[in-house]
C-alpha cells in the first residue's frame, strides 16, 4: 500500500509540470541567495576577527592591573620573558608575543597627531599572526631607527615611505623624551584603533628610548583554540588581569549579534517565501483534484493514506527545491570564498569600520542543515490547511457534482 502511495505522490507531484518547477526554481533562487547573503556577512566578521587577534590582542590578552584604565608605564608586568615561556609550555598556547606600549604624539615638518607606539618582535609577530600579510607600502624592516605606520596615520600626517616622523613621549623617569624614525612601511591591519593611531617599532630599541626594563611588558597576547586554555590562565596569573579576545572586543561582539540577528531575519523571510510558494501549489493542486479524493474515499481509502500522500507530495517538491538551492548557494559560496566581492570603490570608506575593500564568504555546514530542516519543517505545515478540507468532503456529493 505505502510503494502504491509513494508512486502517486511522486507522479502527483508533477500534474502540473510548470507550476511545480516554478516552485522549484523559487526556492532554489531564495535559498541561494540566502545562503550567500549569510556567508558573506559570516565572512566580513570572521575577517574582522581574525585580523584583530593577529595583530593585536590574539585570543587571550594578559596585562597588568589597572594598565588599560590608567595606560602607565609604571603598570607592566614584571618579569613578562618568564611568564611567556610558562604560558607557551601550557596545553592549547600555539603563540605567544610580548608587547609594550607608550601613548605620545607623532609629529612631522607640518603635522603632528595622537598616536600609541608599539614595540614588537617582528619574527615572533610574523609566527603569531603572519605580520607581513599587513603591508601596504614599502618592506617589514625595523631596523635602521625604522618605524611602520598604520594606514590612516600615515594619511592624517601625509606620510609615506621614506618620510621622517619624530615620536615624544613621557619615558619612565616622567622626563618628555623624543626619537627620529624613518617610515619603512606603512601597514592595514582593519584594526581601526591601530590603522589610525599606532606606530610599530622595535621592542628592544622601545626599551630603551623608554628606558623600562627589558624583561618587562605591558602585554601578552596569546593564540590558542583550546576553550580551557582562558581558565588555566584565569587561575595561573590571578594577580594579572587576563582578559579574552570578545572582553577586549565588545563592539565586534555586537556586530556578531547584529550579523545573527539580521541573518535570522533574512531566513525567516525567505522560509515564508518558501511556505507560500509550496502552500499554493499544493492548494490548488488539491482543489483541481477534489473529485479524486473523493472517489477515493467514498471506495473505502482510509484518510490517513491520503494524508501520507499528500505530504510525501509536499515532501517532494520541498526536497527537490532544497536539493537545487543547496548546489546553486554551494557553487555561489565556492565563487565568493575564493574571488570575493570587490568593493573598492567603496575601501576608504569601510576600511573605517575595519573592512577589507573585498570582501570574501565564509562556508558552513549550518547553513545548509538549517534550511534543510527548515524547508521541511515548511513543506509540512504548508499541507495542514489543504488537508482539513479533505477531511470535511461528502464524497456523494462530490461524486455528483461536474468535475
Amino acid at each position: 500500500m505505502y510503494k502504491l502511495i509513494l508512486k502517486l505522490a511522486w507522479k502527483n507531484s508533477f500534474l502540473r509540470r510548470s507550476r511545480t518547477l516554478l516552485v522549484i526554481i523559487m526556492i532554489a533562487v531564495s535559498m541561494s541567495m540566502m545562503l550567500a547573503i549569510e556567508g558573506i556577512y559570516d565572512g566580513m566578521v570572521e575577517n574582522m576577527v581574525d585580523k584583530n587577534k593577529r595583530s593585536d590582542s590574539g585570543d587571550i590578552s594578559i596585562f597588568a592591573k589597572e594598565y588599560r584604565i590608567n595606560k602607565d608605564l609604571a603598570y607592566m608586568i614584571k618579569n613578562a620573558d618568564e611568564i611567556k615561556a610558562e604560558i607557551e609550555n601550557m596545553q592549547g598556547a600555539q603563540a605567544v608575543v610580548l608587547r609594550v606600549k607608550a601613548e605620545g604624539l607623532l609629529s612631522t615638518a607640518r603635522k603632528s597627531s595622537f598616536a600609541s607606539v608599539v614595540g614588537i618582535d617582528l619574527q615572533a609577530e610574523e609566527r603569531f599572526g603572519k605580520f607581513s600579510e599587513f603591508l601596504k607600502e614599502g618592506s617589514i624592516d625595523l631596523q635602521k631607527q625604522g618605524a611602520i605606520v598604520g594606514i590612516e596615520l600615515a594619511k592624517t600626517l601625509k606620510v609615506g615611505v621614506g618620510s621622517k616622523v619624530v615620536f615624544s613621549t613621557q619615558d619612565i623617569r616622567g622626563e618628555i623624551n623624543s626619537i627620529a624614525l624613518y617610515v619603512r612601511a606603512i601597514v592595514q591591519t582593519t584594526n581601526i584603533s591601530l590603522d589610525n593611531s599606532a606606530i610599530f617599532i622595535d621592542i628592544n630599541q622601545l626599551h630603551k628610548f623608554l628606558g623600562t626594563d627589558s624583561k618587562n611588558a605591558m602585554q601578552i597576547a596569546i593564540r590558542g583554540e583550546d576553550k580551557e586554555l582562558y581558565g588555566k590562565l584565569k587561575i595561573a596569573f590571578a594577580n594579572l588581569d587576563v582578559k579574552s579576545f570578545l572582553e577586549l572586543q565588545p563592539m565586534i561582539k555586537q556586530m556578531q549579534d547584529l550579523m545573527i540577528i539580521f541573518n535570522s531575519v533574512t531566513f525567516l523571510i525567505v522560509m515564508g517565501v518558501v511556505f507560500i510558494g509550496i502552500f499554493g501549489v499544493m492548494y490548488v493542486s488539491i482543489l483541481d483534484r477534489v473529485r479524486e479524493f473523493g472517489i477515493m474515499i467514498s471506495v473505502g481509502m482510509h484518510y490517513k493514506y491520503i494524508t501520507i500522500q499528500i505530504f510525501l507530495e509536499s515532501i517532494v517538491i520541498g526536497v527537490l527545491g532544497y536539493l537545487s538551492g543547496a548546489l546553486l548557494g554551494a557553487v555561489l559560496l565556492t565563487y565568493l570564498e575564493h574571488y570575493g566581492i570587490d568593493l573598492s570603490a567603496f575601501s576608504d570608506a569601510l576600511a573605517t569600520w575595519g573592512y577589507e575593500a573585498v570582501i570574501y564568504a565564509t562556508i558552513k555546514t549550518s547553513y545548509f542543515t538549517t534550511t534543510l530542516g527548515a524547508i521541511m519543517a515548511a513543506s509540512i505545515f504548508s499541507v495542514i490547511i489543504p488537508l482539513r478540507k479533505i477531511k470535511k468532503l461528502n464524497p456523494i456529493e462530490v461524486i455528483k457534482a461536474e468535475k
